[in-house]
C-alpha cells in the first residue's frame, strides 16, 4: 500500500475535511480526493462519507486510521530525527494571546531553550490562532476556545481569575455604600477594555450581575496590559486577569471594586494538531507548558 496514500488518508481523518488536508499537505483537493478514491478503490470500501462540511469516517476508516496512523506518525518523526546531525536546535512555534504569552507561556518555556529548543510566537485571536495552527503555522497554540473536531487536540492548561479593578480614587469617590449597590453605580464609571465591544466587561457583567453593561468604553486598547497601565492611571475601571493585575494590586496602584462569592472564570487550552506530540521537541514544550501551569 503506497505510504503517501495513506498520509493522505490519516490527515483528511484528522481534519475531517478534505480541503483543510488539501492545505496542510500542499497539496490541491482534487489531488487529496483523487489519492482518498484510489485508496478506497484498493480496499475496495468507502473510506469517508461526504457531507455538507467535510467528511466523516466509516467504521472501517477509523479503523485503518486507528492502526496507521501511529506508525505513520513514528515514520515522519525517524525522517524528521535525521535533520539533527546538520541542525541539532529544533524550533516549536507558539502561537497565543500576547498577554498570556507575555507573562506565562514564554518565561515557562525558557528553561528550555540552550536544551536543543528555539522558540518562535506570534500573537491573535482564538479564531486565528486556530485556523494558523490548523493549516500547520503553529506547533502549538494558547486559546480560551476549546476547538472542535479531530484535527486538533485541546488540554485545559489553566483558569483565569477576572476581577474588576479601578484607582484608588474612583474607589474612595464611590465609596463603600456605593458599591454595594452594584452595576448601577459602578456603570457611572469611565470603561478601559480591549474592544469596542466589551468583551471582558461583558463576561464580568453577566456572570456577577446577570444582566449587559450599560456603559460604554472610554479607552479601547487592545492589549491587557495597556488597559492596566491606562487603569492605574485613573482612566476608568476594568476587568482583569489576576495574574496580570496582581503586583499593581499588591503595589496599590489599583483596588478591587468587588469581590463576588463566586469570581468569573476564564479556562486556557493548550491545543495542537493530533498527532504533532510524536515530534520530541514538541512533546518537550507541551509537558513543560503543563508543568508550569499547575503553579499558576
Amino acid at each position: 500500500m503506497d505510504l503517501a496514500l495513506l498520509r493522505t488518508f490519516v490527515t483528511v481523518h484528522r481534519a475531517g475535511s478534505f480541503t483543510r488536508a488539501a492545505a496542510l499537505l500542499g497539496l490541491s483537493q482534487p489531488a487529496v480526493t483523487g489519492q482518498i478514491r484510489t485508496l478506497e478503490r484498493q480496499l475496495g470500501r468507502p473510506l469517508f462519507l461526504r457531507q455538507a462540511r467535510g467528511v466523516t469516517p466509516t467504521t472501517i476508516g477509523d479503523e485503518l486510521a486507528h492502526r496507521a496512523a501511529p506508525h505513520l506518525d513514528a515514520l515522519l518523526e525517524i525522517a524528521e530525527a535525521g535533520l539533527d546531525d546538520e541542525s541539532p536546535v529544533r524550533t516549536v512555534h507558539l502561537a497565543g494571546p500576547p498577554e498570556f504569552t507575555a507573562l506565562r507561556a514564554l518565561p515557562a518555556l525558557a528553561p528550555l531553550i540552550g536544551r536543543g529548543l528555539a522558540l518562535r510566537t506570534s500573537f491573535g485571536n482564538a479564531e486565528e490562532t486556530l485556523e494558523g495552527l490548523a493549516a500547520g503555522h503553529h506547533d502549538m497554540a494558547i486559546v480560551t476556545a476549546r476547538p472542535r473536531g479531530r484535527l486538533l487536540t485541546p488540554t485545559a492548561l489553566c483558569d483565569e481569575e477576572h476581577v474588576l479593578v479601578a484607582a484608588p480614587r474612583w474607589a474612595s469617590r464611590l465609596g463603600p455604600d456605593a458599591l454595594r449597590k452594584g452595576h448601577v453605580v459602578l456603570e457611572q464609571l469611565p470603561v478601559v477594555e480591549v474592544h469596542e465591544s466589551l468583551p471582558l466587561v461583558s463576561r464580568y457583567w453577566h456572570a456577577v450581575f446577570d444582566s449587559p453593561p450599560a456603559a460604554a468604553g472610554a479607552v479601547i486598547a487592545p492589549d491587557l496590559r495597556a488597559v492596566l497601565e491606562a487603569t492605574a492611571a485613573g482612566a476608568g475601571l476594568a476587568v482583569l486577569p489576576r495574574y496580570l493585575c496582581e503586583d499593581a494590586l499588591a503595589r496599590g496602584r489599583i483596588v478591587t471594586l468587588l469581590d463576588p462569592p463566586v469570581p468569573p472564570l476564564r479556562t486556557y487550552f493548550l491545543v495542537i494538531r493530533t498527532g504533532t506530540l510524536a515530534h520530541p521537541h514538541v512533546a518537550r514544550a507541551h509537558e513543560e507548558l503543563l508543568r508550569a501551569a499547575e503553579g499558576w
